[in-house]
């Protein structure tokens, strides 16, 4: 049984959402405020966190960037649809995804069991390091950048999943179907197109010849894998 915290200073919400999720087999936390979410958090085995942006004593935002500081754990974010700037400052901090009120409850189950897929199949529950660095090639998870020899580079969101997924494994090569139900959630069905054009875009951005990469490298007829890079 995966547990769940779900936190809203509106009642309601919570009381609904918690008939959802324990009707789906989940057991529930409830939390009305942030400071009352990090106390559970503390104490409890909680596997997914379902926020709300906007709280009393300590919003969704604070709550999740000290969250943040020792936790990996997902975080859906509960907005409004005017809180559009909060949900992008959110996502920017290290939230994996969001729902918009008023929701819909199969929306939510579908999302809730897509980010707990991810999260125990990129090994859920162990703190990963902030960090990650393979010769040049620098992610800030904290802060979900990309530098290149100290230079920014711009990654979109599946092609910096795809590539913190090879920096937390390096050398260990992944199919793209492997690839594809980590990064995106889903199970593969004639994906292998959709990563390679990924991992393509990923070269193109990060290797100095594409055509002979230093890093992300293929091993025919098994998938790809992250090096340390040449010398």
């Amino acid at each position: 049984m995966y547990n769940i915290l779900v936190c809203d200073d509106e009642k309601d919400i919570v009381s609904a959402l918690t008939i959802y999720l324990s009707t789906s087999g989940y057991q529930v936390f409830p939390a009305y405020d942030g400071e009352e979410a990090l106390a559970i958090l503390a104490k409890e085995d909680v596997h997914l966190v379902l926020l709300d942006i906007m709280m009393p004593k300590l919003d969704g935002i604070a709550a999740m960037t000290r969250l943040r500081e020792v936790s990996n754990v997902p975080v859906i974010l509960l907005t409004a649809k005017s809180e559009d700037t909060d949900k992008i400052l959110g996502l920017n901090l290290g939230a994996d995804d969001y729902v918009t009120k008023p929701f819909n409850p199969v929306e939510v189950l579908a999302r809730v069991k897509s980010q707990l897929r991810r999260y125990l199949q990129l090994g859920g529950g162990v703190v990963q390091p902030t960090t990650l660095q393979a010769g040049g090639i620098v992610l800030d998870d904290r802060a979900k950048s990309v530098t290149l020899d100290g230079e920014p580079v711009a990654l979109t969101p599946r092609e910096y999943d795809i590539l913190r997924l090879l920096l937390q494994h390096p050398g260990t090569v992944f199919s793209p179907k492997r690839i594809y139900r980590t990064v995106w959630g889903e199970e593969p069905y004639g994906v292998e197109n959709a990563v390679a054009v990924h991992i393509r875009h990923l070269r193109e951005k990060l290797e100095i010849n594409p055509s002979d990469p230093r890093y992300i490298k293929v091993v025919w007829g098994q998938g790809y894998k992250l090096e340390g890079g040449k010398p």
